[in-house]
């Protein structure tokens, strides 16, 4: 069992959406985190999420936000600032969402220790697998978040050389 949990969410299909996931892969490609480091992309698990984080110490979570700024800008949440905002009714494929899983787990009993959501403020969640160039651009940014997250928990990323190319399947051009 992985000490620590690096979990990107999001819907692939639905273009800004789908930036948690990328940018999980983008550091599993780019990075080893050691066995103390589980990193998943998880999709949108809603309240199975919980799940997630039962037998870890620390999780970080990597998603879209809505949030006030531009699209791209960054936002990094502890479990405090997110649990200040009251529960959701469900309405989407996202909900129930962190905040609840966040409930459930502590209703549980096996919450993590140390919880942080890095997100990414959407420019479009409409139909498609392309992130928006503002999106886009903030992919290195919130990486480099992850990681100095990662680092205040103890764990020593070291970049693979070469890096292994990250697999963005839902970005790949079907074949003729």
């Amino acid at each position: 069992m992985s000490r620590i949990a690096v979990i990107g969410i999001g819907n692939v299909l639905t273009g800004d959406d789908g930036v948690g996931p990328t940018i999980v892969r983008v550091l599993d490609a780019g990075y080893d985190l050691g066995p103390d480091v589980e990193v998943i992309a998880a999709g949108t698990p809603g309240l199975d999420l919980t799940a997630y984080m039962a037998d870890v110490e620390a999780i970080v979570i990597v998603d879209a936000v809505k949030a006030r700024g531009a699209p791209g800008d960054l936002r990094t949440y502890d479990k405090e600032e997110l649990m200040k905002k009251s529960p959701v009714l469900a309405m989407s494929p996202h909900e129930p969402g962190v905040r609840e899983a966040l409930l459930n787990a502590d209703f549980m009993g096996v919450a993590p220790r140390t919880f942080r959501l890095v997100g990414v403020i959407p420019e479009s969640v409409e139909l498609g697998c392309a992130l928006s160039a503002a999106v886009e651009a903030a992919v290195p940014r919130a990486l480099a978040q992850v990681l100095d997250e990662l680092r205040a928990l103890g764990v020593a990323p070291r970049e693979r050389v070469p890096p292994r190319a990250p697999d963005l399947w839902w970005t790949r051009k079907p074949e003729a």
